[in-house]
């Protein structure tokens, strides 16, 4: 075929004009704001309750137990996250790096090239390998891929974030109450539910990736692929201008080298492990900067739920997103030259400080190629 379908046409078009999901801005900006607008919150209820003693008198009882239970749990958060190098990845490295290795196997599971080319294979498409679904129609991909799992990943996402919030937040109310701020979660409990919350994330994030990607006829088990997916995840969860940047600029380099067919012989498993390993550290980071709206008491858990929700929702949006768009590239090359520059993710960047992670910034260091 030379010449893109009509739906093709609509679908490239529509991916020039992407824009990040309301909900997942809200959600994303929301984190932020419960996490430094709890005392501001605290205060206006206080001044709402005035000329009213005996409430204001139990309303403050409380919002002193919960304001100390906070800002223990506030400020061992913050320490955490501005001592991430080294609370993230050197204290909780071993065990980060553990739950890491067993949730990448599970998010193996299931995701089988045989069962994507049987599902178009029982809807006609005369089709034999997975790559043979690069050469059909997009509107085919998309009656085979449907819209489901835009939905399983976010929620398991959202059901991680809320048991982080709990463990973190929703105990602050608890021991508080009972014994004080000295018995808040301390900075190294507030670390271990997040190390464990952003492995869980990762995991779905990568599998959520591979899943899409099979969809449109890429394996995820390829080294070169498990590059894409990480740079897909880094674009998906960026929030600053440079780093959306650093993230857009791999995946479209990534993506025309992959369509040209370059050579990755030196690619081998030792190169793209190591790639991994410094990737996830990068990623724990910078989710743990972002998500510091689960510290707090009570708000915490469904800050937690909502913003992991977002995370995921975004990164499964960047994922179409990359995907489609390099299903169409190399189908029809022609359409490089409409483009006028690299790949959309998200055009609405945030001006608050980021983590630049860069993918095959990492995999030059490691050893690979400099693309």
């Amino acid at each position: 075929m030379t010449k893109p379908s009509n739906y093709e046409i609509h679908a490239w078009r529509r991916i020039q004009q992407v824009k990040p999901r309301p909900i997942s801005r809200v959600m994303k900006k929301a984190n932020e704001q419960v996490a430094n607008g709890a005392a501001g919150f605290g205060k206006r209820a206080g001044q709402y309750l005035e000329g009213r003693p005996g409430a204001q008198a139990a309303f403050t009882r409380g919002q002193e137990m919960v304001g100390k239970g906070a800002g223990a749990i506030r400020s061992g958060a913050r320490k955490t996250a501005e001592a991430a190098p080294d609370a993230m990845t050197a204290w909780g490295g071993a065990a980060f790096d553990s739950v890491t290795r067993m949730l990448a196997r599970a998010a193996r599971v299931g995701l089988s090239p045989r069962r994507v080319v049987e599902a178009h294979q029982q809807r006609g498409h005369d089709v034999s390998s997975l790559s043979d679904l690069r050469r059909l129609d997009l509107e085919e991909i998309d009656g085979v891929r449907g819209r489901g799992l835009n939905l399983y990943y976010p929620i398991a996402a959202a059901l991680s974030g809320m048991g982080a919030g709990l463990v973190i937040s929703g105990g602050a109310l608890v021991t508080a109450a009972s014994a004080g701020a000295a018995a808040a979660p301390s900075g190294v409990a507030v670390a271990g539910a997040m190390t464990g919350d952003a492995a869980v994330v990762l995991g779905l994030a990568s599998r959520s990736v591979g899943h899409v990607s099979l969809f449109y006829g890429y394996d995820p088990e390829d080294p070169s692929e498990k590059l894409f997916v990480m740079s897909v995840v880094n674009a998906g969860t960026a929030a600053s201008a440079s780093a959306k940047t650093a993230a857009m600029a791999d995946i479209s380099k990534l993506t025309q080298a992959l369509i040209r067919g370059k050579a990755w012989a030196v690619l081998d498993k030792s190169v793209v492990a190591q790639v991994s390993k410094q990737f996830a550290k990068a990623f724990s980071v910078r989710f743990t900067k972002q998500s510091l709206g689960k510290v707090v008491p009570a708000a915490g858990i469904v800050i937690g739920g909502g913003f992991n929700w977002a995370t995921l929702e975004s990164i499964v949006d960047a994922a179409d997103t990359a995907y489609r768009r390099r299903f169409l590239l190399e189908k029809y090359p022609h359409l490089a030259e409409e483009e006028g520059g690299g790949v959309i993710i998200d055009s609405e960047a945030s001006d608050e400080a980021d983590e630049t992670i860069s993918v095959l910034g990492e995999l030059t260091v490691a050893g690979g190629p400099d693309l």
